[in-house]
Order: structure tokens, then C-alpha cells, then sequence
């Protein structure tokens, strides 16, 4: 069931009242739960169900349910199952043959998407970045050749480090900043990715953020196995490693470092 991002007011009716109905309320954080049914004036049952018990708690609010009980999913905000272990609960629950019910509402995907500008027919939801550098890498090309626009969350001690790591990957594309959407502190920044580095890199960045991210234009990706393969012969030449190598084109050409990795590998054989 989502809940509002930020402004309380985003609450649907329709939430508003599952929220008073229900036997119990699966929470990733009761604390920041309980603010909102202390608002409604409601006195919830809260359960803790987040990352670090998920595995013990999920099988008993299974059973909660099989007992016939109604239990409502919330997240620390916005809709369940996006970035979050929420999907694992309800994968479990249509496991058990369990009715599972969506109550739609705040998304932080969806407002950023609406307010960026850039094309929202298709995109692709990448979540968090990894948190280790080389992860990271390796995950922000392996999204490189995507034409879609596409989206991620950040944390803001980390936002300076990817943006950085996206401006490497996927050159000065244009991108859209969403800061504490729905806040007091509300900011949507649009720039390309170097201009959005920079900024991050001379700011004391606080609040949740949201990216998103034009997709490859034009022929980007498009390169032939020859060109991969001549490309990969140069970088050899130079010193680098197989993977190293692969990185570096991958980066040239915007293609997904696995696939020229694999390229250099059958061209050896």
C-alpha cells in the first residue's frame, strides 16, 4: 500500500481507510509509520518488516494472513515493493495461494518522471547503484547502450560519487535531479550529467534523491565486432589487462562491458 513521500496530504482516501481496517500493519519503519496513523488518529498494530528481518518475520505474517487476518505493506514511503524487500513478502503470500491487493498511490518514481521532461513512454528502473566503486561501474555500463530514459535512487552521501561515475559511463547526457520530493526542502535541478556533478561536488547534498537519466542516442552501441575487437587489440597494445580493456571500450563505444569482455574472449579463440 503506498503512503506519501513527503507531504501527508498525498495520502489516498482509500489508504486512509485500509490503514484504520486492518488486523495489522507490516512496517519498514514503525517509527515513521506511526506518525502517519497518529495523524489519522488511528491506533495501528505496527510489525517490523525490513531488510534486516525479513526472513523471520515474512513466514509469520504469512501465516497472519493464512489465519484469515488482514495485514497492509507499507514502506518508509512511497509504494512497496520498489527498492525495498517488500516484493519477497508478496511473492510469498501468492505462494501460499493468498489474495494479494495493490493500493495505488506516491511513488517517487512516477513524480520525478513527470516533472523531468524527458520521455516517459519508456524507461527503465535501475534502483540503487551499487555502493562499491567497481560495482558500480560495471553496473552503470551494463546500462549504457539502453535507449529508454532511465531512472534511479541515490543516497546523498553517495550522490557525488555516482554522478561522477555516470558522467565516465555515459558522457554529458541530460539528467534531472529530484531532491526531497513533496517536501518543504522540494528541488528539481535540470542539467546534463557533468553540469549535476559539479553541483553535487560543491554542495552539502541532504534529503532522498531521485535521477533520471536520458537514454543512448543515435548509433550509440552500434558498433560492428570488428570495431569492438580492433578497439580491444589497441588497448592490449597499451599495457592494459583483458578487463581493463574491455572497460575502457566499453566506456568508447557505450557498449556493456560484459559483452566486449566476451567479444575478447572468443576472438582468442
Amino acid at each position: 500500500m503506498a503512503t506519501p513521500i513527503g507531504h501527508l496530504d498525498d495520502l489516498t482516501y482509500r489508504a486512509a481507510e485500509t490503514l484504520g481496517r486492518v488486523d495489522l500493519i507490516a512496517a519498514e519503519d514503525t517509527r515513521r509509520t506511526r506518525k502517519l496513523t497518529s495523524r489519522l488518529g488511528l491506533k495501528a498494530r505496527l510489525v517490523s518488516y525490513q531488510e534486516h528481518n525479513r526472513a523471520r518475520v515474512g513466514p509469520r505474517l504469512i501465516r497472519s494472513l493464512a489465519a484469515g487476518k488482514d495485514v497492509a505493506l507499507v514502506t518508509d514511503a512511497g509504494t512497496p515493493a520498489l527498492s525495498d524487500p517488500g516484493a519477497e513478502l508478496v511473492r510469498l503470500a501468492h505462494q501460499a495461494g493468498l489474495e494479494v491487493v495493490p493500493v495505488p498511490g506516491p511513488s517517487a518514481l512516477v513524480a520525478a518522471l513527470s516533472v523531468a521532461g524527458l520521455p516517459a513512454d519508456r524507461f527503465t528502473f535501475a534502483g540503487f547503484a551499487p555502493a562499491k566503486a567497481g560495482a558500480r561501474r560495471k553496473f552503470l555500463e551494463d546500462l549504457a547502450r539502453r535507449s529508454e530514459t532511465l531512472v534511479f535512487f541515490e543516497a546523498p552521501h553517495r550522490l557525488t560519487r555516482c554522478l561522477a561515475d555516470m558522467l565516465a559511463v555515459f558522457g554529458p547526457r541530460t539528467a534531472v535531479l529530484g531532491r526531497e520530493l513533496t517536501k518543504i526542502n522540494e528541488e528539481v535541478r535540470l542539467a546534463d550529467l557533468a553540469g549535476l556533478a559539479a553541483w553535487a561536488k560543491g554542495s552539502q547534498v541532504k534529503g532522498e534523491v531521485t535521477l533520471v537519466v536520458a537514454g543512448a542516442e543515435g548509433e550509440t552501441g552500434r558498433a560492428s565486432v570488428e570495431e569492438v575487437r580492433e578497439a580491444l587489440a589497441v588497448h592490449r597494445a597499451a599495457g592494459l589487462s583483458a578487463s581493463e580493456a574491455a572497460r575502457e571500450v566499453a566506456r568508447e563505444l557505450g557498449l556493456a562491458r560484459g559483452e566486449v569482455y566476451r567479444l575478447g574472449l572468443d576472438d582468442k579463440d
